[in-house]
């Protein structure tokens, strides 16, 4: 069994700073760096990419709609046209400063609003998906397995890795409760751990209602907002120790 472990990083902005990112890197496989729009400024997003590079991890792009004061999480309605040009527009802004390391770009994982609402529009999905392929077909697109961001990145060629979360709660159809209902996000370690073994090693979660669905595993997401972010990894790395559990980036096991 292999996991990757990644998390939302780069999310501060001028004076203001978010998550603990430095003690966090070290501890993951995987780095999805704001790209600037929802949040990250240039000096952010090339401190972010460092940060990555010293610890050996890899980096992906992590663009979301144009709302600061937002933080990404409302629903924006663009055209498709738009949204492709919004996606590219973020992921080479990114990738410049992956480039200037002499890193590599790995992935692609849209954030908040963008991400929830890709997983249910086929339109939307197919927009990003295109703006992925067409910027470089060798990245991998991160997204749940159950939603059409995912089905879309397989059907269009690109390379997809299925994406759980640690920290929040799921419905019944496979998609994430919604921040504003109760439940939503997992403030336990000792539940979350749980949670996320089970994820891995029994491709089956609890759902918000109690009924347990399928659900598959290839990257681990903690959000790097979350207040117990540092407690949880740390858990699931000693926890997948235990079980026998390799982790490693998704590039090296994600053909």
């Amino acid at each position: 069994m292999v996991i990757d472990l990644n998390s939302d990083l780069g999310e501060s902005f001028g004076r203001y700073k978010l998550g603990c990112d430095e003690k966090l890197v070290p501890l993951l496989t995987s780095v999805n760096a704001a790209c600037g729009f929802h949040a990250g400024d240039p000096i952010v997003m090339r401190k972010t990419v460092r940060l990555a590079k010293e610890a050996g991890v890899s980096v992906g792009a992590h663009p979301g709609f144009d709302d600061l004061q937002g933080f990404g999480r409302r629903n924006i309605v663009l055209s498709y046209d738009e949204l492709y040009a919004c996606v590219l527009y973020q992921v080479g802004a990114l990738d410049a400063f992956v480039k200037a390391e002499g890193m590599k770009l790995a992935h692609v994982k849209p954030h908040g609003a963008m991400y929830n609402m890709a997983c249910k529009d086929k339109g939307m999905a197919g927009a990003i998906c295109r703006a992925v392929k067409d910027y470089d077909p060798g990245l991998i697109i991160l997204a749940q397995e159950s939603g059409l961001l995912y089905r879309t990145a397989v059907e269009t060629g690109l390379k997809a890795a299925a994406e759980v979360f640690a920290d929040r709660a799921y419905e019944e159809d496979g998609t994430l409760v919604a921040r504003s209902k109760p439940g939503a996000m997992i403030n336990d370690p000792k539940e979350a751990l749980a949670r996320v073994i089970r994820m891995i090693k029994d491709g089956k979660v609890t759902a918000v209602t109690g009924k347990d669905i399928p659900i598959k595993a290839d990257s681990v997401c903690v959000h790097g907002d979350n207040e117990q972010a540092l407690a949880f990894i740390e858990e699931i790395r000693t926890e997948c120790a235990k079980e026998g559990i390799r982790i490693s980036p998704i590039s090296q096991f994600i053909v």
